[in-house]
């Protein structure tokens, strides 16, 4: 199918924590907005309002999420819409050697076609600090082969709160100090500094074995990073969206 010159698409991306929906015409960015939830009616009221906004009509869409119970949003979709399935099925522009893919979080697949559509020809790193923290591989000829999940931020000091007597539940902040004057200070210092040396040290040990790799972030967490790695990084905004763009159009064109 022969994609028209101002082809406008909606990507929802429905994460563990937010509900991200960003409005695209052909690979431009419109509109991106963030929910803790989305009923199908909001959603719909949402369509109306870009299609408002912008003069447009929304031809395709695509989901992506981590939760199974979103029947009522591919609904919506359906009906207003061509929507694609982001399910097992689905055509990639990479080949994906990932040993069990159906396990693979579509979140992650997508920031990594995301990034290698930004990034061709390279290899590449990409990290996505949110929920969790994850890092991916995909080498130059655009072959992804996995990579690793961590605890986020704040799973850290939930896990410390939640399975020990005494330690409080607190919030992170950017800038910790090394040395911690108090046990809230204790505890920021070891999960912040701690999670920054170990995503500085997973990364070196990527170049080590890559030494023209480029590392790639993005993520709800990106602030307590960007400025605090000792490696350099590419900061990218709505990696996974942009990921899902792509993948649409990847399989409107087929």
């Amino acid at each position: 199918m022969k994609l028209t010159k101002n082809l406008n698409i909606l990507v929802l991306d429905r994460g563990n924590t937010l509900v991200k929906i960003a409005l695209f015409q052909q690979h431009n960015i419109l509109i991106v907005r963030r929910f803790n939830t989305l009923s199908g009616n909001e959603l719909n009221l949402l369509l109306d309002e870009f299609e408002q906004e912008f003069t447009v009509n929304i031809k395709h869409s695509i989901i992506s999420s981590v939760v199974n119970n979103q029947k009522d949003l591919y609904s919506i979709l359906k009906h207003r819409t061509q929507l694609i399935e982001f399910n097992d099925n689905i055509l990639l522009p990479i080949k994906n050697h990932y040993r069990t893919p159906e396990t693979l979080g579509k979140d992650r697949i997508a920031a990594v076609v995301g990034a290698s559509s930004l990034y061709p020809g390279n290899d590449l790193l990409i990290i996505d600090a949110g929920t969790c923290i994850t890092f991916d591989f995909i080498n130059a000829n655009k072959e992804y082969f996995g990579g690793a999940i961590s605890p986020g931020i704040n799973l850290r000091f939930k896990s410390l709160h939640n399975f020990t007597g005494n330690l409080p539940l607190i919030q992170p902040i950017v800038k910790t100090n090394l040395i911690g004057d108090s046990t809230e200070n204790s505890i920021l210092s070891g999960v912040i500094n701690g999670i920054r040396e170990e995503v500085d040290g997973i990364i070196n040990r990527y170049k080590s074995s890559f030494p023209g790799l480029k590392v790639i972030f993005t993520g709800g967490d990106i602030k307590y990073f960007d400025k605090y790695l000792k490696n350099n990084i590419f900061a990218v905004d709505n990696l996974v969206l942009k990921g899902l763009k792509d993948i649409l159009h990847y399989n409107v064109k087929k």
